[in-house]
């Protein structure tokens, strides 16, 4: 692959550290509650004792996000071109279902989670600094999230290196909050009388479904492991790089989110978590006192700049790789002169914006589940890229396998089983979804040699 060396502007840290930001994002600040919730309905009433359990599902989510980052990492250096899925997919299995997923990742697939990331922004800089409620009477939280995006898509404009520097920078203050929440909280807080050790009935039948219901949230919170695979003609010497950047920034985050949440757990009672939205808030309120609240929702807006700057990075390639690739959009694959995708980033925004206005229902359940059955093809895809075309140069190959990619497709269909018969309408919504892409491929497709299509040929990017 010749990439233009001014576009390889990306080394090992900065491609870790959107990884990294890219998984940091609302989830792992609001799910213990829901999880908690869960295992009380089904009668889980040992919790009150042991909270294994729940410790085990994010070692558990770690450990498939880990899997998913080792398989990626095969792919990504087999196949190195941005854009992520829509690059693996269009060769491993047809173009049409590349587009389909490119489709998805370019309209709701990251925009979506941008947007509610950037709401939630707009909540909790509103609960670290009150003041500004004053400044903005109306609709505080909605001016404070259309200033943050506005803000981001500026910073992701100027040029890559600026891009790999500020989200470097935001990353490294989001770790550095969120290691001191955690030496505090352990360090302060009054211990609950729960024990982290497993129990006996921790295998019983009613809490393995509460489990399984529960990896839901788990899985949503982990999602952003394959950043850097939808950046990787940016990044320099990918075939050492991005490994490592995939690997060592999931492997970081799950030490993270295994920390915070078991800070989570022995600060505060379970009765003050169980349902609740709001869970680092309370749990603040716990390990500082009355500031508490504050202080911990200026740590979450710190990390939410991260996630929603990372996911714009990322989202921003698929839309152009798709439009590099076929001519009747090729608009969306126009590039700056320092080699930023500028008509993708401004057609992101565009996309955000509109969403600001709408609460979106669920948005969890359908972006989740649509986003991780992408990812599951893409898993399988190193097998079938194996045994298909054993001979292609492989730079990295996937630690561990088969077990590797047999692991995390089994745990991913339990998953996404188990959301379908939970959550049917946005099962529903979301298969409709990628349908949609099918009949928009076969108009922007014509006349388009499907080797290019496969990726197997490399159109020049515009200028």
């Amino acid at each position: 692959m010749n990439t233009p060396a001014a576009k390889q502007a990306v080394s090992t840290w900065p491609a870790a550290a959107l990884v990294i930001s890219n998984m940091i994002g609302i989830g792992v600040f609001t799910s213990l509650g829901f999880q908690i919730n869960g295992f009380s309905h089904e009668g889980a009433s040992q919790l009150t004792g042991s909270v294994f359990p729940l410790i085990l599902l994010w070692v558990v989510g770690g450990v498939l996000a880990l899997c998913g980052a080792l398989c990626y990492a095969e792919l990504a250096t087999a196949l190195p071109r941005s854009g992520g899925e829509y690059n693996f997919l269009s060769r491993i299995y047809h173009p049409m279902v590349g587009f389909c997923t490119g489709l998805c990742s370019a309209t709701i697939g990251f925009a979506a989670p941008i947007a509610v990331s950037a709401l939630a922004f707009g909540q909790y800089f509103c609960h670290a600094f009150p003041a500004v409620t004053h400044l903005i009477p109306n609709n505080a939280e909605h001016a404070l999230a259309f200033i943050l995006v506005c803000l981001a898509t500026a910073a992701h404009l100027r040029s890559l290196r600026f891009t790999g520097v500020f989200q470097a920078a935001t990353t490294g203050a989001t770790v550095l909050l969120i290691i001191t929440f955690i030496i505090f909280g352990f360090g302060t807080a009054t211990a609950q009388p729960i024990t982290f050790l497993p129990h006996s009935e921790d295998l019983n039948s009613p809490l393995l479904k509460a489990f399984w219901a529960s990896l839901i949230w788990v899985m949503y919170s982990y999602s952003g492991w394959n950043a850097a695979s939808y950046i990787v003609e940016e990044v320099r010497n990918p075939a050492k790089a991005l490994p490592r950047a995939l690997i060592l920034g999931t492997a970081f985050v799950m030490i993270l989110y295994v920390a915070v949440n078991a800070v989570f757990l022995y600060s505060t009672p379970l009765a003050a978590l169980s349902d609740k939205f709001e869970v680092a808030h309370i749990a603040g309120v716990q390990i500082f006192g009355a500031g508490g609240a504050r202080i911990t929702s200026g740590l979450i807006c710190v990390g939410l700049v991260a996630n929603v700057s990372g996911m714009m990075w990322v989202g921003s390639r698929v839309t152009e790789a798709i439009g590099s690739n076929y001519p009747s959009l090729s608009l969306l694959g126009k590039t700056s002169k320092t080699r930023v995708p500028y008509v993708a980033l401004i057609y992101q925004f565009a996309i955000v914006l509109s969403l600001l206005f709408f609460k979106p229902d669920n948005i969890v359940n359908y972006v989740g589940s649509v986003l991780l059955f992408w990812s599951l093809l893409a898993v399988i895809g190193v097998i079938v890229l194996r045994i298909r075309e054993p001979n292609l140069p492989r730079p990295y190959r996937t630690w561990g396998y088969p077990v590797t990619p047999i692991l995390f497709a089994l745990i991913t269909i339990l998953c996404l089983v188990q959301n379908s018969q939970l959550h049917l309408r946005e099962t529903i919504i979301g298969a409709a979804t990628v349908l949609l892409g099918i009949p928009i491929y076969l108009w922007a497709s014509r006349n388009v040699p499907i080797e290019q299509l496969r990726g197997n040929t490399l159109p020049e990017h515009s200028a």
